[in-house]
């Protein structure tokens, strides 16, 4: 996916939709802090996705940190690949790395998400 046509949640997320289906992935930038990550805990397909709740984890050697879901919806598929091999996110946050697909409530609004410009002014500030 590339990075200047999706949109981004203060806490690091990135945002992806095609129709009403959205898929959710961590930042470089996100992922690049965590350094080496080494555990996702994941949601079962079905789980409720909560706009601004926190639906997995991800632990690195360095922290666990929480993982928040952009949008409101229902969990439909999740990233298997990245229990087997939590890497993958590091090494391809855009792409093999996603996390999850939700199906999205309502009409499908990223409104309330950041572009691409809004959010590199945003980890500009936080790398000061």
């Amino acid at each position: 996916m590339d990075p200047i046509k999706l949109r981004y949640a203060k806490t690091h997320e990135w945002a992806s939709v095609e129709g009403n289906i959205c898929t959710v992935g961590l930042t470089k930038f996100a992922v690049d802090l965590l350094t080496d990550v080494i555990y996702i805990d994941m949601p079962d397909v079905g789980d409720p996705a909560l706009k601004g709740d926190s639906f997995g984890e991800i632990e690195s050697v360095k922290a666990v940190s929480d993982i928040y879901a952009p949008v409101e919806g229902e969990i439909i598929e999740i990233n298997d690949k990245l229990v087997l091999d939590p890497a993958t996110i590091s090494k391809d946050p855009y792409g093999k790395g996603w996390l999850v697909k939700i199906k999205m409530a309502g009409k499908p609004n990223l409104d309330h998400l950041m572009n691409y410009a809004a959010y590199e002014k945003q980890i500009a500030s936080e790398s000061h």
